[in-house]
């Protein structure tokens, strides 16, 4: 099964400094039947402008993932972690039983990016916080692992059983990617437009995939995110 979620249909936010769409419920866009995909719960789409952010603020019992598409994002926690990530990094913080932290664009662009929340398998993990720093030509033209469960083999791991990939996939190209028995993802079209057996995605565009093989064939160099899950009813 795919279905695409097409973005002029998503949830949306413009608070100046700040302006997003929403693929699932959040703040004040409320969707009964768009609360979570599995144990996806959240991805924002952000842009942030110029010398702003979010001041700290606290979380519990989520995996909190931030993928910057643009621009610079700053992250500081009540552990005394911060660092600075720009385009392909990925940030990644276990709230478990409870940590404050910000995040602020220090740039002079706007920063763009995906704001993922996943809960966790179990409640009450210790806090934990890092980040990486992929190399943008680990992705071209190749799915590249970036995030996986306890036991997977990506460089990043979580409280969950999930997979998250990124891609650029030069305009003509084709790639494939499967979705086992037993398993969902959720994929964003970031950047450019692409054919997905048969279904047309535009930038911002997302879709929902359960136990389907798929191929992605690039109308216009795409920028691409996966998030592979065990299914849940």
């Amino acid at each position: 099964m795919l279905k695409k979620m097409d973005s002029n249909n998503m949830g949306s936010s413009n608070l100046g400094w700040l302006r997003s769409k929403f693929h699932f419920s959040f703040a004040e866009y409320y969707n009964p039947d768009n609360i979570q995909f599995g144990a996806l719960r959240v991805i924002n789409d952000d842009l942030i402008a110029p010398k702003t952010g979010f001041d700290t603020h606290p979380h519990r019992n989520m995996e909190i993932i931030s993928y910057v598409v643009d621009g610079e994002l700053s992250h500081g926690d009540s552990m005394g972690n911060q660092s600075t990530i720009s385009r392909g990094h990925v940030q990644y913080m276990s709230a478990g039983t409870g940590v404050l932290h910000s995040e602020h664009n220090f740039g002079e662009e706007t920063c763009r990016l995906l704001q993922i929340w996943i809960l966790p398998d179990q409640l009450g993990y210790k806090p934990n916080y890092g980040d990486f720093r992929f190399n943008w030509e680990d992705r071209t033209n190749q799915w590249l692992h970036m995030v996986s469960g306890k036991d997977g083999d990506a460089p990043i791991k979580i409280n969950q059983d999930v997979n998250i990939y990124s891609l650029e996939l030069e305009k003509g190209k084709e790639i494939d990617f499967s979705v086992a028995e037993g398993r969902q993802a959720y994929l964003v079209q970031i950047e450019g437009a692409s054919t997905i057996n048969e279904l047309q995605l535009s930038d911002r565009d997302g879709m929902e995939i359960i136990e389907e093989e798929m191929t992605v064939k690039a109308e216009e160099t795409s920028h691409i995110l996966i998030i592979e899950m065990k299914k849940q009813d």
